[in-house]
């Protein structure tokens, strides 16, 4: 991070965590859509589809101005981010990350050429970015029936654990 009061960014996890970061770069980037969770006024939790993309180190959402998902996320910045799994025997890996996000300013919002956003006015869509407060890649090893784990936080840096399953 680069200071105190300052949320770490995907860059962070990047050099971090360089590891869960290209698998989840790749996780994100297949199916192109992410389950992102958030919180209702009171306090349930809400599930909505995203297009995550990367810009400028940093990990970005849409979302319409008037949605569910922007009310909470502006109401409470909490959110849960997964990666959409899209064939449970496959073995494909899973991303998933918790934090904070913020409304981004205009020049990151306009940083991503290909974004859904970039067409559409500021009042009808905002941008968030994703500060990853922890971070877990789970890769399954099908063959062999072992679970790997990556998991990262700023505070505690990288581990790697295994299990097998079932």
């Amino acid at each position: 991070m680069t200071g105190a009061s300052t949320l770490p960014s995907w860059r962070d996890l990047e050099l971090g965590a360089p590891e869960i970061a290209r698998l989840g770069m790749a996780r994100l980037n297949i199916p192109r859509v992410a389950l992102l969770g958030t919180l209702r006024r009171d306090a349930s939790p809400r599930i909505s589809p995203v297009e995550p993309c990367i810009a400028d180190g940093q990990l970005l959402i849409g979302a319409m101005a008037w949605s569910m998902k922007t009310a909470d996320l502006r109401r409470d910045p909490r959110y849960v981010l997964h990666s959409a799994v899209t064939d449970p025997d496959s073995g494909e890996g899973e991303l998933k990350l918790s934090g904070r996000a913020t409304e981004v300013s205009q020049d990151h919002r306009n940083g991503v050429s290909d974004a859904w956003w970039v067409t559409w006015s500021p009042d009808k869509a905002v941008v968030f970015s994703l500060s990853p407060e922890h971070a877990v890649f789970v890769e399954w090893d099908t063959e062999h029936g072992l679970m790997r784990a990556h998991r990262w936080s700023p505070q505690g840096g990288y581990t790697q654990s295994s299990r097998h399953y079932p």
